[in-house]
């Protein structure tokens, strides 16, 4: 077989669908941004992880900058194949409480990839993808950083684990400030 018939066997394999985790991730953020803007929930889920005590109505507007988000969202759960059960009434995401802190939403990327123990001194993390939003988080020596979000620019939205994954915290780092230092890396 030559190698212009393996490449385009490649190309028309089907890619692997986004985990579930992934698609529930995809959906919060999603969800948090028309949240924020005052949509009502109606399905069992909306209403779980949100609260309606302050929504205007099921038609919102909203900035010019969200709706791109919305809409890349939209795009990447139609590219996955995205089907969110809005039937149940919580998601296994671990990080819910960190990122409505944030005023960046992060939006999820396919893959994913961890800095196993930080080396370096403790850095700051931020609520947006500039050090001039608060400070909710903190990396310091020994965690564990999981990366599982799109970067902007220099900036990735991070969690930080104990070694046995427990999440500790979040937020967006400057990788440009302080390089990555890390024992070993996973993904």
């Amino acid at each position: 077989m030559t190698r212009r018939c393996l490449a385009l066997i490649l190309l028309l394999l089907p890619l692997p669908a986004l985990a579930q985790d992934g698609c529930d991730d995809l959906w919060f953020t999603r969800n948090l941004i028309m949240d924020r803007a005052g949509y009502c929930f109606g399905s069992t889920l909306g209403q779980s992880v949100f609260d309606n005590s302050d929504c205007l109505g099921k038609s919102v507007a909203l900035d010019p900058h969200s709706n791109r988000q919305v809409q890349e969202i939209r795009g990447l759960e139609q590219f996955h194949g995205c089907k969110v059960n809005t039937k149940r009434r919580q998601l296994a995401l671990n990080d819910t409480h960190l990122r409505r802190l944030l005023v960046d939403l992060p939006i999820r990327d396919e893959f994913e990839s961890a800095c196993l123990g930080w080396l370096g001194a403790p850095v700051p993390l931020y609520s947006g993808h500039s050090a001039g939003t608060a400070r909710i988080g903190l990396i310091q020596p020994g965690d564990v950083i999981g990366y599982s979000h799109l970067p902007v620019g220099n900036w990735s939205y991070v969690t930080t684990h104990t070694s046995d994954w427990r999440v500790k915290s979040g937020g967006w780092y400057d990788r440009s400030a302080a390089p990555e230092q890390c024992r070993d890396f996973a993904g």
